[in-house]
């Protein structure tokens, strides 16, 4: 052999995965591309995938090991493992020489004169079909972590050649057409980051769920990060913004507090051994990442995709994995690879799933895809309960491992009691299509074996097991065959959730963005009892709300992050396309349902027609509470740089009250025309139609709340069952201020659209608006494809009109 058998990672590029393979390759070309720009990688060397090769011709391995691989499949398991076995005896025993060993002593000698004597160093496998941007090939082979000393060295390397023969890596090649005894493996020596005394994650240059390419999706836990990959914790996420990130503002979009339950350290005895621990409490309750820390790593995140899509000529999306080092507390990048599954999804075409049913929710946990189906409970605790699993069961256990695959990509659906959305059971199921729920506390102990469930990830980042068989409606919809009207569609959207999703369907923005639906399912506490907290009387809510808020200085503080950021990611996933975000308009009898909101509301007869939306924001009753909604609505436009928020107030009754609202919202520092601010006034009560040209004076644009105009011009309960069958939009009372509304905007010069369903539901009304020249029409984003096809069909006949 020659010393051109080892590579230096200063002397790999990201051409020689036929020499160092997928992972050296990586790493080789960022140690060589980006360390000068900043990019920390550790230092190391690649022995070849030619010692490999030549240590199985030297020991005349390769006429036994095809003999052992012939008609081996994962269909039959007990041959698969005895087949494999003898395979890794017969690699590990052929990479025992001397001349391997010198390789290693000269080596490990010089990396440890840069960074000095009794250095632990990683061992990790890299094969040349691997972290390609067609297979990642991602947990088939072994990795060592933590090992000293030469001896220790030796033996590692030994175990990473005969790794090529896990049961799981022959099952991949095999669904992926690789020939066995083609793919070379080489093994990586690189300076050990030691993340077991600090923290460590993946990052994601894309969001995992829906594919949205816009944001950096980062993931954390403490100590070593096989345990976010394993699935045995759950961790912190963080959102970073691309687009605003790269325009200086240095502002999470959002983050979730993982559990963070136990942590993966070294353990005693062999190299590599790992053990888990319980987290103490106090990490467990704070963020692994500072702010900062978040931003040093969505820099690098960026840096390295930006390279690699150069690289590539196209886009190119990366899985990365990074670690902090505890002794110098310093961030690196460990790996990184082509993302291989929500990348490629054909971007033509969408499916949607949809419960037609209900059921008791049985557990909850988060969401992986958007699919939905339903099964049979399979609980499997060990491997051996892997042979009563059936096609078409719902696997749940506490944890999954790259050993189940065979069995794992057979499943319904997938439920695990512990894991984030970057775990091997998430990886899977995206990577065959399967709805798959990852840290629903419980599973094991609540589903029964042999029960029928449905397992529900459509309904945003939410997942919910049901128990019994639901009925499943699947649309699918090619994008390219819709109609293109001219008319602007929007969707109306008031969960973060489905942000990212919704953004990537056909649309031209945001038409209603609702915050109060922000302020209930992620906030949960009345904004007055947040502001003023000592006016809370009941003591079990204000224990609640100290358990809430209590990472943060101030419970207006917990407010203010919240909202900003459930608006924030509405903001950025529709990002430059305007977003209308309505300021909260609950009705006293919902307010009160809110945590501390019995102590602020008054109880009204009629709460439609009460102390609601603007009535609200420019009262003394409710002013500390407004003023933390203008704080978030100010951090979205200013910190994180979302300009393309717009404000609308709702419910405005007469043209003074708009102007005390006016006047609220630039005292709290959201002045109309300031850094292109435009307020507009939702058109849903008579007198806005009546007096519109005076409001127009004062608000920037009108969206015609179809619901309560037609609630309020027919003198309909909308909420009442025993009249619904006169609520109408229809009629034509109804219609005529419709015309009203459309024309006096126009009129004013003033930006006029539709926020209701009416257009999605009538193609009637669709048509009138579209005659009428309306701005835009907004409905939910299940309208939205049947609207396009409405409006550009009643386009058609108004173009034919006018010819004729």
């Amino acid at each position: 052999m020659t010393a051109q058998e080892v590579r230096w990672f200063k002397e790999i590029r990201a051409a020689d995965i036929s020499s160092v393979g997928g992972k050296n390759a990586s790493l080789g070309e960022m140690y060589s591309a980006l360390s000068q720009q900043g990019v920390r990688v550790p230092n190391g060397f690649a022995l070849t995938a030619d010692v490999y090769r030549s240590a199985l011709t030297a020991a005349n391995a390769w006429p036994r090991l095809q003999a052992l691989l012939e008609g081996v499949g994962g269909h039959d398991v007990v041959k698969l493992a005895h087949a494999a076995a003898e395979a890794r005896s017969i690699v590990y025993e052929a990479a025992g020489t001397e001349t391997i060993r010198a390789l290693l002593a000269e080596h490990y000698r010089r990396l440890e004169a840069e960074y000095g004597a009794g250095l632990s160093v990683a061992v990790r496998s890299s094969a040349t079909a691997e972290d390609l941007p067609t297979a990642s090939f991602a947990g088939q082979h072994e990795s060592f972590l933590n090992v000293r000393g030469l001896e220790e060295l030796v033996e590692a390397c030994r175990n990473c050649f005969a790794s090529v023969f896990t049961d799981r890596a022959i099952v991949y090649r095999n669904a992926n057409g690789f020939d066995h005894l083609k793919i070379g493996l080489s093994v990586g020596v690189m300076k050990m980051v030691r993340s077991d005394q600090a923290s460590s994650g993946v990052i994601f240059t894309l969001d995992t769920e829906s594919g949205f390419r816009e944001v950096v999706f980062v993931t954390g836990a403490w100590g070593l990060g096989e345990s976010i990959v394993q699935g045995r914790v759950d961790p912190d996420e963080f959102y970073v913004h691309k687009p605003t990130f790269r325009a200086g503002r240095r502002c999470v979009l959002r983050r979730a507090l993982g559990g963070k339950q136990r942590k993966l350290v070294y353990g005693e005895g062999a190299a590599g051994a790992t053990a888990y621990v319980h987290t103490p409490a106090d990490e467990q309750a704070r963020y692994c990442l500072s702010d900062a820390e978040v931003f040093e790593l969505a820099d690098y995140a960026i840096r390295i995709e930006e390279h690699y899509s150069q690289l590539a000529g196209q886009d190119r999306p990366m899985d990365i994995e990074w670690a902090k080092d505890g002794p110098d507390g310093e961030l690196y990048v460990v790996q990184a690879r082509p993302e291989t599954v929500v990348s490629r999804r054909d971007a033509a075409t969408f499916e949607t799933f949809a419960l037609r049913g209900g059921g008791k929710v049985l557990l909850e946990g988060r969401a992986v895809g958007e699919r939905a189906a339903g099964g049979i409970v399979r609980v499997v605790n060990a491997a051996a309960d892997l042979a009563a699993f059936r096609p078409g069961d719902v696997l749940v256990a506490a944890t999954t491992s790259p050993d189940w695959e065979p069995v794992m990509k057979k499943a319904a659906a997938i439920v695990t009691d512990r894991g984030g959305r970057t775990c091997h059971a998430a990886i899977v199921a995206r990577e065959h299509g399967i709805a798959a729920i990852v840290g629903a506390a419980g599973a094991t102990q609540t589903l029964k074996d042999g029960a029928e469930v449905t397992v529900s990830c459509a309904e945003g980042e939410t997942g919910r097991v049901y128990a019994g068989l639901i009925p499943i409606e699947v649309s699918k919809v090619d994008v390219t065959a819709l109609a293109q009207p001219r008319t602007p569609v929007m969707v109306n959207l008031g969960n973060p959730d489905l942000a990212f999703k919704t953004a990537m369907r056909p649309n031209e923005g945001v038409g209603l963005a609702r915050m109060e639906f922000i302020i209930s399912d992620h906030i949960g506490i009345h904004p007055m009892a947040l502001a003023c907290p000592d006016q809370v009387s009941s003591p079990a809510d204000r224990t609640r709300i100290a358990e809430l808020t209590r990472h943060h200085a101030t419970p207006s503080a917990f407010f203010v992050e919240r909202l900003s950021e459930g608006i924030g990611t509405i903001a950025a996933a529709f990002y430059p396309k305007p977003v209308i975000v309505r300021l909260s308009d609950f009705k006293t009898n919902e307010y009160a349902k809110l945590i501390g909101g019995t102590d602020f509301e008054p109880k009204e007869e009629n709460p439609m027609l009460g102390f609601r939306g603007a009535a609200r924001y420019a009262h003394p009753a409710y002013a500390p509470g407004f003023a933390l909604e203008c704080a978030a609505l100010r951090r979205v436009r200013a910190d994180m740089g979302l300009v393309n928020v717009r404000v609308m107030v709702p419910f405005c009754r007469r043209v003074d009250e708009a102007a005390r609202v006016i006047d609220a919202l630039a005292r709290n520092g959201l002045k109309r025309g300031e850094n292109g601010l435009e307020i507009y006034v939702m058109c849903e009560i008579p007198n806005n139609v009546i007096q519109i040209d005076a409001f127009a004076e004062l608000f920037d644009g009108f969206s015609i709340g179809s619901n309560d105009l037609t609630q309020l011009v027919l003198g309909v309960d909308r909420d009442s069952d025993l009249v619904a069958f006169d609520f109408d939009e229809r009629d034509p009372g109804v219609m005529e201020m419709l015309r009203q509304a459309v024309a006096g905007a126009r009129r004013n010069g003033r930006h006029v659209g539709i926020c209701g369903e009416a257009p999605a539901n009538y193609p009637d009304i669709a048509a009138f608006l579209t005659q009428l020249d309306i701005d835009s029409i907004s409905v939910n984003p299940e309208s939205v494809a049947r609207t396009m096809e409405a409006v550009a069909a009643a386009e058609r006949v108004a173009t034919l009109r006018k010819i004729v």
